[in-house]
């Protein structure tokens, strides 16, 4: 250790100054030293005292000391270690099964950790609000990516275990996620289901309304409906009982899992999703119309492919000059008329959600599913049949005051980042607290 330049040498004792700054409660600082690369060493030790025997309570005696070193938080952008001189002590009474022991305090650090309590608490701190990555934490800790990695691990599983964080859930929504892009022989599975917390809160910063705070509860391996029924199976029939909303995307395994499992669970379908997919119909109508006029694929120079993205926006949003451009492609050609019928459809689904009353958007919603299916436009007639399959859950997101899977996406997008921080992850079960992590779904 390099030679101490703090002033407890100086004074030979102990520094309430010193003690103030570290801050290890319990431990007093008795030397401070800075290396050539700026990194600071800080020992540390307890006062002395009488230690009773942890087995038989016979008053021990000291016995030397032994120096662990422990990686600490970063202290004005240095690098912090932690020597911490522990005593030893001998049990004296000749029939105690331990001949002896050293001094150990959580608060500093866990038996046998690589980092200090509070570094640990730092890091996960680091993750959870500054998107940090395991490889970035180690460079400011000045060590390596296990060592920052190992003592955080135990935390994480023993508050994903914790049964208690899913209490309280009353909405829950789902969707699919792709955890890795390469080989599946090599990593497993691509695909994950993700369950979250959808459940509305009071906002505090305006206690008459109501928020959603969306939270990752949990991500198991496959997308299908086993592997949602499976998960929905292990919480237990009092957290099924509770749950009075499940939204979800348009996939049938996620719904055949809530009429199995959540049978007094209201299912809504996203409206995001319902509106996609007229979009999509849209965007068929014009490719087919588009191979019938020209027998080719839209080109850059081609009325309707020019079009294109007006024709995904909604009609309220165009300018003056879009308008003018839609109209004058559909006046071109009298074959363009589907597309314009097909671009109404879709905005007569949109109105549905933009209603001045959930009453009034279930009342449009409602002539849909009575006109969609017997359009002669094949595209909007297919639409129309897929509505009418998912007509319950079309129609709840109107009498659950606008229940949606929005908190869902918002997760996943929060995963997509930490994934895309980390450059890609190889341990599906690291990849699954990391995210939990992120995802508001552990308390620590």
């Amino acid at each position: 250790m390099p030679e101490p330049t703090s002033c407890c040498s100086a004074l030979g004792g102990y520094c309430d100054r010193c003690d103030l700054l570290v801050g290890l409660d319990g431990l007093r600082v008795i030397a401070v030293a800075r290396d050539e690369a700026g990194a600071l060493t800080v020992a540390v030790e307890s006062e002395p005292a009488v230690m009773g025997c942890p087995s038989c309570g016979v008053v021990a005696h000291g016995h030397g000391r032994v120096e662990v070193r422990l990686v600490d938080a970063p202290w004005a952008g240095r690098p912090v270690t932690v020597v911490w001189r522990k005593r030893r002590w001998v049990c004296p009474e000749p029939s105690c099964p331990r001949v002896s022991f050293v001094e150990q305090d959580e608060r500093i650090a866990r038996p046998r950790a690589l980092l200090t309590t509070r570094a640990c608490r730092w890091a996960i701190e680091q993750i959870r609000r500054e998107h940090a990555s395991i490889h970035g934490l180690g460079r400011q800790l000045g060590t390596a990516w296990d060592t920052v990695w190992t003592p955080i691990r135990p935390l994480l599983e023993q508050a994903a275990a914790d049964e208690s964080r899913f209490v309280g859930v009353t909405t829950l929504g789902v969707d699919e996620h792709v955890w890795h892009h390469v080989n599946p022989l090599k990593r497993g599975p691509k695909e994950l289901t993700g369950m979250v917390d959808l459940t509305r809160q009071p906002d505090p910063k305006n206690p008459g309304k109501m928020v959603v705070k969306a939270r990752l509860l949990d991500l198991v391996v496959g997308r299908s409906g086993p592997a949602y029924a499976g998960w929905l199976c292990d919480r237990g029939e009092a957290f099924r009982a509770r749950v009075e909303v499940a939204t979800l995307d348009p996939f049938r395994g996620y719904k055949n899992a809530i009429d199995d499992q959540l049978q007094d669970a209201v299912a809504v379908l996203d409206a995001f999703h319902v509106v996609k997919l007229a979009g999509h119909a849209v965007d068929e109508v014009r490719r087919r119309v588009q191979q019938e006029i020209h027998g080719h694929r839209g080109r850059k120079n081609d009325p309707l492919y020019r079009i294109r993205n007006i024709l995904h926006a909604g009609a309220e949003h165009l300018t003056e000059r879009q308008q003018a451009r839609l109209a004058a492609v559909i006046a071109a050609d009298e074959r363009h008329d589907e597309v314009w019928v097909a671009y109404q459809c879709a905005q007569q689904v949109r109105s549905a959600y933009h209603q001045a009353s959930h009453a009034q958007g279930r009342i449009v919603a409602e002539k849909i599913l009575a006109s969609f299916a017997s359009c002669p436009i094949p595209e909007i007639a297919r639409l129309g049949r897929t509505l009418a399959q998912w007509r319950e859950a079309f129609l709840a997101y109107f009498t659950t005051a606008g229940a949606n899977n929005g908190g869902t996406e918002a997760i996943n997008g929060l995963i997509e980042l930490h994934r895309r921080v980390a450059r890609g992850f190889r341990n599906r079960e690291n990849y699954r607290l990391r995210m939990l992590l992120v995802g508001g779904g552990l308390n620590l």
